[in-house]
């Protein structure tokens, strides 16, 4: 889902958490059957260390639900700040208008509200080779493999990277302000709104509310890219739609701004993750005018001190590039503090934290252009997403990547 989650161009700042199912060993199948339906962030498993990271799953999420409570609640509460009282009102209109104007599900998720006292509901950690942008993958049942690893617990996130980088891996660990349970908890009162993106600014707050619902509409198994692209496109048209009909002129100055930066510094990291796959090889498959014989030779006549400079000189062009971007929006009244989450990312950014941005963007264009095929008619979109969801990955990435240009 996932500030800064590893896109802070878009609104990755969500993850999608697997739902369990019960594994093999008796002392396990109970538990698990009895909180299949909570979302968690692993699949069960009879090895300790996989027990170890379901019951930190199980123990987080269940905190999370047990502290929220519904909107209405907080509203009517005497002690409740007046900025959250106004805040949990607009979020209940903006949830009234992801249902009647964009289709998404009427259910329980995003009815309450839970002040956790943290900075981000888990701590994602992603992974990629030194010389690839290709993500290191865990696999779960139901969900497939997926990029990422999630944890309630940064000093628990923190000690896997640690384990990863150890390995050889470059590593980034990113808190997420929100997950998807896929809407396997609304019996339990659905996903809740939280203290992590609650005072966002309103554009930013509606499209991550958006973004989330997406996931409840479609899900591919073990696609990360399919899924976060389609629900960062949900997310973008629909907060386009918001702000043109529901919104303040301030609020659609303030989001438009914003935008525009998000734009320009999509299209750097654009750029500089294909100099990158261009130095890689992009893992052995052919980049643009190579065939597959020519990138394995490529990667083949490279020494490790070669990939080493030329990975070197990409990041320092990245950052310099990047310098100047950021002169240019201070210059245009763009404020430090709007622009620390970017910096942080550029600070720290390595291959995973490119290969997990590629997640929530590659496909974006594609999806938007599926939306225009479908005469910009909601539940015809998303039957059409549901038909691809039901293909094999790679004929649903072929049949997107017919429909529009490359991510900008």
């Amino acid at each position: 889902m996932l500030h800064r989650p590893p896109s802070p161009t878009s609104t990755p700042t969500s993850t999608v958490a697997p739902r369990p199912l019960a594994a093999p060993g008796r002392r396990l199948l109970r538990p698990c059957l009895l909180l299949a339906a909570a979302g968690l962030l692993a699949g069960c498993a009879a090895t300790r260390e996989s027990a170890a990271y379901y019951w930190q799953s199980v123990r987080g999420h269940l905190q999370l639900m047990q502290a929220a409570q519904p909107i209405d609640d907080w509203v009517a509460r005497e002690g409740t700040p007046e900025p959250l009282r106004e805040r949990l009102r607009l979020a209940q209109q903006a949830r009234q208008f992801a249902i009647t104007t964009l289709g998404l599900p009427d259910n329980a998720s995003y009815r309450r509200y839970a002040d956790l006292g943290r900075r981000a509901a888990v701590f994602n950690v992603v992974a990629a080779g030194p010389y690839s942008l290709t993500l290191h993958t865990w696999c779960f049942p139901v969900t497939g493999c997926i990029g990422y690893r999630g944890y309630f617990s940064e000093s628990d996130a923190q000690a896997e990277s640690a384990r990863l980088a150890a390995d050889g891996l470059e590593v980034a660990v990113y808190g997420v302000p929100a997950y998807s349970t896929l809407g396997y908890t609304n019996w339990l009162g659905g996903d809740p709104l939280l203290n992590t993106f609650i005072a966002w600014p309103e554009g930013e707050f509606v499209r991550l509310l958006f973004h989330e619902l997406a996931h409840q509409v479609v899900y591919a198994q073990g696609d990360t890219l399919f899924n976060e692209s389609f629900a960062t496109a949900v997310e973008r048209l629909g907060v386009q739609r918001w702000l043109a009909e529901r919104s303040t002129p301030k609020a659609r100055a303030d989001f438009a701004a914003s935008e525009a930066r998000r734009a320009e510094f999509r299209a750097l990291t654009r750029q500089t993750r294909e100099r990158l796959r261009g130095i890689y090889g992009q893992d052995g498959l052919p980049v643009q005018g190579q065939t597959q014989g020519q990138a394995q030779e490529h990667m083949q006549m490279q020494t490790p001190q070669t990939l080493a400079a030329m990975k070197s000189q990409a990041m320092q062009q990245f950052r310099a590039d990047y310098a100047v971007l950021r002169e240019r929006w201070l210059a245009a009244q763009a404020t430090p503090q709007q622009l620390a989450g970017l910096d942080r990312w550029v600070r720290e950014a390595n291959n995973a934290s490119f290969a997990a941005q590629a997640a929530y963007d590659d496909l974006v264009p594609a999806f938007i252009a599926l939306f225009e095929r479908e005469g910009r008619d909601w539940p015809r979109f998303y039957k059409a997403v549901r038909t691809l969801s039901e293909q094999p990955q790679p004929a649903r990435h072929e049949a997107l990547r017919s429909l529009g240009p490359a991510a900008p």
